[in-house]
């Protein structure tokens, strides 16, 4: 026997109103899968959080991303000759002669010449200052720019080097580094990409456990809705709008904590940019710019947090009624 429409309809609505022909004691006026519990502020609590810490290191990868990009682009356009004292030779006439050598080739916009002093002040950094560095033969450094990479002939330009001051001259493309820095730069997104799948994952396990908690809380409700006709797909649905709710909300939330605590941040350091250890930090790790990139992939990640959220409590749901 099945039960008559309207009482069908009124049961199939979550919100819809209470028959008032109904006794008080059996009347509902809340909806299907209430939306402000203590357990789904608990869970749109614990979304925020997670969408908070994978948009902080979906951000951070971006900034390592960014700043490696900029940081090769710099540093391929500059090559250096190293001229290198020897007995007998005059270091200041195989620097000019190098130096001379580097302007005939083509492609290089920009020749400088390193005086001893300067290349001896590079050394503090590793032997400290007030050193008395006059009788070690340091090198004397030549700082190239490119004005293309790509119609620079460098291994011409080594090759010229080589013959006409052997043993003395040498051409550092800085290649070593770049491959270095690209692979450390290319962990570190790894890695932030690793942690923001993990953070989902979390958030799926999450959303499964507090599924099974309501679907446990409201059997009497499934129950009845099966009674009257309705079938596993609109059950679904109704817990499916329910935690998609929540897990937008989180989202959201977790989200824009993201992207303000980035904005303050990047005032921050443009604050002290000013001062010679802000300086000193940007020449080390770059600008703390995330970037529009950047602030787009927070948002993405608050989305699909929302999209995990509704996805999987319906496959749990599912599984439940089956």
């Amino acid at each position: 026997m099945s039960a008559p429409a309207t009482t069908r309809n009124q049961a199939e609505s979550p919100s819809g109103p209470a028959d008032p022909s109904l006794p008080t004691n059996l009347r509902r006026n809340a909806a299907l899968v209430p939306t402000d519990t203590a357990a789904g502020r608990s869970l749109a609590a614990v979304i925020a959080i997670l969408t908070f810490l994978a948009g902080l290191c979906a951000g951070a990868a971006e900034i390592v991303a960014t700043n490696a990009g900029q940081w090769q682009g710099d540093v391929a356009q500059e090559v250096t000759i190293q001229v290198r004292p020897g007995p007998g030779r005059d270091v200041d006439a195989d620097v000019a002669r190098a130096e001379t050598i580097a302007k005939s080739e083509p492609g290089i916009a920009e020749a400088r010449v390193f005086s001893k002093a300067e290349a001896e002040r590079l050394l503090e950094p590793w032997l400290g200052s007030g050193l008395d560095l006059s009788d070690l033969p340091v090198p004397r450094l030549i700082a190239l720019k490119l004005a293309d990479s790509r119609s620079a002939d460098l291994k011409r330009l080594r090759t010229r080097l080589t013959e006409a001051l052997p043993g003395v001259a040498s051409l550092d493309d800085h290649a070593l580094w770049l491959q270095r820095l690209s692979t450390a730069a290319n962990a570190f997104v790894g890695i932030g990409v690793g942690m923001v799948i993990l953070v989902l994952v979390a958030t799926g396990l999450a959303v499964t456990f507090a599924t099974r908690g309501a679907m446990a809380g409201n059997r009497e409700v499934v129950e009845v809705l099966h009674f009257v006709g309705a079938d596993d797909d609109y059950i679904a649905r109704a817990f499916q709008r329910r935690f998609f709710g929540l897990g937008l909300r989180g989202g959201a939330i977790g989200a824009g904590l993201a992207i303000l605590a980035f904005a303050v941040a990047g005032l921050l350091a443009r604050a002290a940019r000013s001062g010679p250890a802000g300086q000193e930090v940007e020449a080390l790790f770059g600008a703390f710019q995330v970037g529009l990139r950047g602030y787009a992939s927070v948002i993405l990640i608050g989305v699909i947090a929302s999209l995990v959220t509704g996805v999987v409590s319906r496959i749990t749901v599912r599984r439940f009624l089956s």
